[in-house]
């Protein structure tokens, strides 16, 4: 017997099967998301330091309530002694 076949004889189970298959693919869709995100490392030999590409005027918070991003005035003098 397979699968569609169970499903036509047992009709109660079919808005089970239907919220399972929509949360599996929302888990899925939201973990491949996360995994796309700048905050996750994945390939660590072509981005060994990720934290050096992250742009200080854009916030990495969800929420950002009356806060000023200005660069820091000795982190600046560091990267151009460094280059």
């Amino acid at each position: 017997m397979n699968f569609f076949q169970l499903l036509m004889k047992k009709k109660e189970l079919i808005p089970l099967v239907v919220i399972m298959t929509a949360a599996a693919s929302g888990a899925s869709s939201f973990a491949v998301y996360s995994l796309k995100k700048s905050d996750v490392i994945i390939d660590r030999k072509r981005n060994p330091e990720p934290w050096e590409s992250v742009d200080p005027n854009v916030p990495q918070k969800l929420i950002t309530i009356n806060q000023q991003w200005k660069p820091i005035e000795e982190l600046q003098k560091a990267r151009r002694a460094s280059r």
